[in-house]
């Protein structure tokens, strides 16, 4: 069992490989008690495979991985008396109430009837269900379905939770609703390991780990990242956004240029320079825009300059 400070999730040098393709390659990091870890990145990182490999429902070929101290290759049954792992499809019985479907998962954790009815009632306030208890799980949204797995996934109170992209398809609503209760359960010393293909989430992390093509570029706090990333942003706003863009994409010390939904959003080698050239350069060509304004990098504008720059050495925290 782990030991008082050890880390509650730790993966070194995990690979997998399938025909053709290497979904994960040589990951390493670890996840502490009380921390929401966030595996970031686009479909076809390796996050799921990574996830399937701490749950212990798939070999590594190489490396290896412990969760609250035991070994999942070797030691997978003890592992997952401290673990609990929701899968994108998790499984509900669309059949079974709320409360049944509650019932029925802390049944197979041994959960006794007193400490469920207080855990129950704690998650469901938490997830705004508390209303709910005799709904049939197939009746609910798919936000709903989404709150009532992770209130599954949690009736026993395990030690280290995996979450594969829960929030995929949710509506905004039940995603914040999800947040707070992964918050309130910092508290109780839980580690968290969610993963998500939305930059903005990682925001919400102590730590993330930026995958892509099953490598790990970066691995610290959305802070740090940001801070890093060794170059300005700005944001141009306009009535006539595609020209633009139009105008500006071949302009110098542009490292990526996004549209929005009313101007565009620059990542620029020097802010200072390029607001004042830009400036010149728009009202030469007569293309309407409001002020040029610095705003703070986010951790997509991290994550597009790591990929476009190969991502260099990984950097741990």
């Amino acid at each position: 069992m782990a030991g008082q400070g050890q880390s509650a999730i730790m993966a070194e040098g995990l690979t997998k490989s399938f025909p053709g393709v290497r979904a994960v390659d040589h990951l390493s990091f670890d996840v502490r008690p009380g921390e929401i870890f966030g595996l970031v990145g686009p479909d076809g990182a390796g996050k799921t495979t990574t996830l399937r490999m701490l749950a212990g429902v798939m070999s590594p070929d190489e490396g290896k991985a412990t969760i609250a101290g035991f070994d999942v290759v070797d030691d997978p049954e003890g592992a997952k008396h401290y673990l609990s792992y929701m899968p994108q499809r998790f499984g509900l019985y669309e059949d079974l109430t709320v409360d049944e479907n509650i019932r029925f998962y802390a049944d197979l954790f041994g959960v006794k009837k007193a400490e469920r009815e207080e855990r129950s009632a704690q998650l469901l306030r938490a997830a705004g269900m508390s209303e709910f208890p005799t709904r049939l799980a197939g009746k609910l949204s798919g936000g709903m379905k989404q709150k009532l797995g992770l209130v599954c996934a949690l009736i026993h109170r395990p030690r280290v939770v995996l979450l594969d992209e829960p929030t995929t398809g949710v509506d905004p609503v039940s995603r914040r609703d999800f947040w707070r209760i992964l918050y309130e359960l910092i508290s109780e010393g839980i580690a968290i390991l969610t993963s998500t293909a939305y930059l903005d989430e990682a925001e919400r992390c102590h730590r993330v780990a930026l995958l892509h093509q099953g490598k790990l570029l970066f691995c610290d706090t959305p802070a740090n990242l940001k801070a890093g990333l060794g170059k300005g942003v700005l944001s141009v706003t306009s009535t006539d956004p595609r020209r633009l863009r139009d105008e500006l994409e071949h302009a110098q010390g542009i490292s990526s240029l996004v549209l929005t939904g009313d101007g565009v959003h620059v990542v620029v080698d020097d802010a200072a320079r390029r607001i004042a050239e830009f400036d010149t350069r728009l009202k030469s060509a007569a293309v309407p825009f409001d002020a040029i304004r610095e705003v703070t990098p986010t951790i997509e504008d991290f994550f597009v300059e790591a990929v476009t720059a190969g991502g260099g050495a990984p950097r741990h925290d």
